[in-house]
C-alpha cells in the first residue's frame, strides 16, 4: 500500500514539531485558547468593545473564563484595556497594532475552512 503523506513534509518530524521553541507552538501559546479569535474578531467588529458587551456577546462563556482569555490577550499585546473611574465602572477593549496584524490571517483561516466544507460535502 502506497504511503498518503505528503513527501513535501516528511522532513517535519514529531521531535521538530512539538519542541517548546517551535514558531508553531509559539503561535498556540498566544492564540490557541478556545475563544480568543472570535474575541479578536468580536473586538474589532466594534472598537473599543465593552466588557458587558462581550459578555452579553459570548453569554455561553462564563464571567472568569471571559476574563482570563481578556487577560492573556491583554499579557500579550493583542488588545489594550482602559477602566475609566465613573459610576458604575467602564471598561473597554482595543485591538492593538500587534492584535491588528491577526484580521488578515483570521480571514485566510476562515477562508480554508469554507474551502474544507465545500470540500466534505457528500
Amino acid at each position: 500500500m502506497q504511503n498518503s503523506t505528503n513527501n513535501e513534509y516528511k522532513a517535519i518530524t514529531n521531535e521538530v514539531l512539538f519542541l517548546n521553541d517551535s514558531p508553531l507552538t509559539g503561535v498556540f501559546k498566544v492564540i490557541g485558547g478556545k475563544w480568543k479569535i472570535m474575541l479578536i474578531k468580536a473586538i474589532a467588529a466594534k472598537c473599543p468593545k465593552r466588557f458587558g458587551e462581550l459578555k452579553r456577546e459570548t453569554n455561553f462563556l462564563s464571567q472568569g473564563t471571559l476574563t482570563t482569555q481578556l487577560k492573556e490577550m491583554e499579557r500579550d499585546k493583542l488588545i489594550v484595556r482602559e477602566a475609566f473611574a465613573e459610576s458604575p465602572p467602564r471598561v473597554e477593549y482595543k485591538l492593538t497594532d500587534l492584535g491588528k496584524t491577526l484580521l488578515p490571517v483570521i480571514d485566510v483561516l476562515e477562508d480554508w475552512y469554507a474551502n474544507f466544507q465545500a470540500s466534505n460535502k457528500h
